[in-house]
């Protein structure tokens, strides 16, 4: 089937991003458009690298002179409200580093989504690792729709069906609990849906490193009082969600 618009894969931040958008807008439009994305996205793996010796966040936290940049503190400010938000269980200082890797992506891709519709593009879907933001519809009249997957098979456990939402999963090893850092062991992974990508991106982190039994009791009690909708699935393969999560994901073996 053939698509209006354009797409394109590169790998940013070590892992290929995608930029799929499907308005029907001129070639001359579209080429620059998907170019200043990665633009920007490069852009930010250059500044918020705690690894890369130049990077901004690696030279904070060498004590040495940073640029003053106003998303740096944008970032650095929403990371602290996260963590008091999520009682320290995402937080983006560990043993005295600076680390904002489980915010920076879903970020990053919140901010690309506003500029592409302002641009223009109000049909995209932006998507790295387990990080997704949908704008406007994949075909006319027909949301977007995003697969949610078993961590140990890989296999489509949800399908979730939008027009303008965040969906954001998180999972492995690299998520540990910030107060002891080990590894947490116990959850496959978890998925957060909400308006903002990097919100929910931030929570799914830091309920992934709660555990099933913390993560599921934040995960209602952070339905009840933000537009955010959880689903947990456990390493055994069991599943756990808020009640609201149904009402955009169906079982893939119904979705058709």
């Amino acid at each position: 089937m053939t698509f209006p618009g354009s797409a394109r894969t590169e790998t940013v931040m070590g892992i290929p991003m995608n930029v799929d958008i499907r308005t029907a807008l001129p070639r001359r439009e579209l080429d620059p458009m998907i170019d200043n994305a990665f633009a920007w996205l490069r852009w930010v793996e250059r500044t918020f690298s705690h690894t890369d010796e130049d990077g901004q966040i690696a030279r904070l936290n060498d004590g040495r002179t940073i640029e003053q940049i106003p998303e740096l503190v944008e970032v650095l400010h929403r990371c602290d409200e996260l963590s008091e938000a999520t009682d320290g269980w995402f937080d983006a200082r560990i043993n005295g580093r600076i680390d904002v890797s489980g915010y920076i992506k879903g970020w990053a891709l919140e901010r690309l989504s506003r500029a592409l519709s302002n641009a223009g593009a109000v049909d995209h879907r932006i998507s790295a690792g387990g990080d997704v933001r949908v704008r406007g519809s994949a075909l006319p009249g027909r949301p977007w729709r995003i697969g949610i997957r078993d961590p140990r098979t890989g296999a489509v456990r949800r399908q979730v069906f939008a027009n303008d939402l965040g969906v954001a999963t998180t999972g492995g090893t690299r998520v540990v609990d910030p107060r002891t850092g080990t590894p947490q062991r116990a959850l496959g992974s978890v998925t957060v849906l909400g308006p903002d990508l990097s919100t929910a991106d931030a929570f799914a982190t830091a309920m992934y490193a709660m555990g099933p039994v913390r993560a599921r009791l934040f995960a209602h009690e952070l339905a009840s009082a933000e537009p955010y909708e959880s689903l947990l699935i456990t390493r055994a393969g069991r599943t756990m969600s808020t009640p609201g999560f149904a009402a955009y994901a169906t079982p893939a073996a119904l979705a058709g």
